[in-house]
């Protein structure tokens, strides 16, 4: 093995292919053979701008944290892993011992290391380490490239289970990108009667009705009266009970929090940092 061709980028709209050495699985890690990966929003983010808030791209970085891939050797004191697992990699490594981590919030720990978030490299990669307990095997009735869906597929059902979606109840998704369709199909899955999707692109919102969207609407060119009016008038004259914000964008924000109801749940799926 000597080929490990990884996607690297250098500062703003420079991303160069090099080889790479390929890594060792150490104690407790997995070296996988990476066959998928996701171009997420942040990937595209540090290519255009070099950072996204205070995470600044200041020496090269490999791209990409939606994967996976091959077990392709098993480190030291590994259990439940053979050579040949196909596996998903969930991207954030946290430090397993604050009080975050200790009371299963892991999410929040304040030394996460995630890929391809600087200084940390991705996994766009021809080969990866990872830690064994965040690679997941995969079923054999799903793909690699369903595989490196996990990671944004994780993201819509936190929404969702946040949002305590129910049976009845009525949803808003602002913004019919993967995330946003991510959210409408987990949406529909939890038992909701009732999707408004929003957007400013024709062909994603009919990518959105396609995958079940009980109703889409254009926000190009209209006030946030005429959006309240449209997105009440598809709920039957209803506010939505739950709002989802899938874009990162401002005026999207002010739609969701102008429709819902008093005590609704509103949820925004793009970090605060993007609008920096």
């Amino acid at each position: 093995m000597t080929d490990n061709l990884s996607c690297i980028l250098y500062g703003k709209n420079d991303i160069r292919l090099e080889q790479r050495p390929i890594p060792k699985a150490g104690p407790n890690q997995l070296l996988i053979r990476v066959k998928t990966v996701g171009i997420c929003g942040s990937d595209v983010h540090y290519c255009l701008h070099g950072a996204i808030g205070n995470f600044i791209v200041k020496e090269p970085m490999v791209l990409g944290h939606e994967s996976a891939g091959i077990v392709e050797a098993v480190g030291e004191n590994v259990r439940g892993f053979s050579v040949g697992d196909r596996v998903a990699m969930e991207p954030g490594i946290p430090c397993r011992g604050c009080q975050h981590c200790k009371t299963g919030n892991y999410n929040l720990c304040p030394d996460m290391r995630f890929f391809a978030t600087p200084p940390v490299d991705g996994s766009l990669a021809r080969y990866v380490t990872h830690d064994a307990d965040f690679c997941f095997k995969l079923p054999e009735n799903v793909s690699l490239e369903e595989g490196a869906l996990c990671e944004p597929l994780s993201v819509a059902i936190h929404a969702c289970r946040r949002a305590h979606l129910q049976i009845g109840q009525n949803v808003l998704v602002t913004g019919a990108g993967p995330i946003g369709l991510l959210c409408l199909l987990t949406a529909k899955a939890m038992g909701v009667s009732s999707v408004v999707v929003t957007d400013l692109d024709d062909g994603r919102l009919a990518l959105a009705k396609k995958a079940g969207a009980d109703h889409i609407v254009n926000v190009r060119g209209k006030s946030q009266d005429d959006l309240r009016r449209e997105v009440t008038s598809a709920f039957g004259g209803l506010m939505p009970d739950a709002a989802m914000e899938c874009t990162g964008a401002q005026p999207c924000v002010e739609t969701a929090i102008t429709v819902i109801l008093y005590f609704s749940r509103y949820d925004i799926l793009y970090s605060p940092l993007l609008f920096s």
